[in-house]
Order: structure tokens, then C-alpha cells, then sequence
């Protein structure tokens, strides 16, 4: 068994280090080791905002964002188009949609997908919520922007299903050949989503 290289402390600091998304052991006493030696210009400043954000994040109650206030900031936004909510499975896919400049319109996070097998049923997702904002009359347009995975699909089919009573168009995400993909690249499935999704010219 290895021994450790330093302090319980900074030992802690790694280890917790290597519980975030994209970072491993290695990573992790790297970050660190970085941290530590520019306590002054990172470490210091990096706790004070963990400190403060710890403090203020919120869950946004209409429409599952995080952000320090709730409503959110984008819910509070009025130059957004309401006749417009685009679902998500969560609040990182969210970010990449508002990243990419794509969607005007409001959200909706679901909080995962429909997963029998990880016990993860409708009344573990906000779906109750979305119909509800659905039924709103302001409403035209709710866009499925989930994951083109089982559960994914799923989830959408099941989304589909249950906002059938709302007077509300019901679209989905277009699925297949991404932009600069060859198609001896691509695998079936991909190629069969194109297919299944191609459009008149």
C-alpha cells in the first residue's frame, strides 16, 4: 500500500478532488498540488466561492435550473419566448443548449430518465410539473431535447404520451449525421436515425 505523500489535510483535498466528474486519482493530487501552490491567487479564492455558492445555489422551482435565485434567471428573462419549453435531462444539458445559442425559448430539467431497472419512475422526474407548465395556454411548442439513449427514448415516448391532452405541438431533437461526419464512420443506429429523419429537399 502506497503512503502518503502529504498531510491528512491535503490528502482530503484529493481525495475529494477525485470525486469530480473528469478527474481521476492522478488528475486529482495534480489539481491539488497545483492549488496548494498558488494558495494565495487560487486556493484562497477558489474556497471563498465555493463557500459562497454553497450558500446561495437554489433550485429554480418552475423549471429545475440552478441558479442563486428562483425563479431563474432565465425564467425571470422576458425577452424569452414562452410559447416555447424545451426539456432536458438535466441541468448540464441545459448549459450546453444555452452554450450553443440555440434555444430561446424556456426549460424544463427532468432531473434523469425514466429507468426501471435503477427503480427511477415518472414520479421521480418533474414530469408532473411539465405537464402542468404545458397545459399553460401561453404554451405552443414543447421540444424534447433528450438523449439519444434507451432511457432517452423512452423518456420521450413516455413524455409524448402523457402531453397528448395538452394543446401543445410535441417535437423532438432530429437525430443522425452530425456536420463534417463520413458515413463509413457511423454506426448503424446513427445511420438509421438519419435515414428514418431525412427531409424533402
Amino acid at each position: 500500500m502506497a503512503k502518503a505523500a502529504a498531510g491528512p489535510e491535503i490528502e482530503r483535498l484529493i481525495q475529494l478532488l477525485a470525486r469530480l466528474p473528469g478527474l481521476g486519482p492522478r488528475s486529482a493530487r495534480r489539481a491539488a498540488l497545483h492549488l496548494v501552490k498558488k494558495k494565495e491567487q487560487l486556493l484562497e479564492p477558489l474556497a471563498a466561492a465555493l463557500a459562497e455558492t454553497r450558500d446561495l445555489i437554489l433550485t429554480c422551482e418552475t423549471c429545475g435550473n440552478i441558479d442563486t435565485q428562483s425563479p431563474c434567471t432565465l425564467c425571470h428573462d422576458n425577452a424569452r419566448d414562452r410559447s416555447l419549453i424545451c426539456v432536458v435531462e438535466e441541468v448540464g444539458d441545459l448549459w450546453a443548449l444555452e452554450r450553443a445559442g440555440v434555444i430561446n425559448g424556456l426549460y424544463h430539467v427532468l432531473g434523469g430518465t425514466l429507468s426501471p431497472l435503477d427503480g427511477v419512475g415518472p414520479d421521480d422526474l418533474a414530469i408532473a410539473k411539465l405537464i402542468e407548465r404545458a397545459r399553460d395556454p401561453e404554451v405552443k411548442e414543447v421540444l424534447l431535447a433528450l438523449n439519444a439513449t434507451v432511457e432517452g427514448q423512452s423518456t420521450a415516448h413516455y413524455l409524448m404520451d402523457q402531453l397528448s391532452g395538452c394543446d401543445v405541438t410535441v417535437s423532438r431533437l432530429a437525430y443522425g449525421v452530425p456536420i463534417g461526419g463520413e458515413l463509413d464512420y457511423l454506426d448503424e443506429g446513427t445511420l438509421a436515425a438519419a435515414v428514418k429523419a431525412r427531409k424533402a429537399m
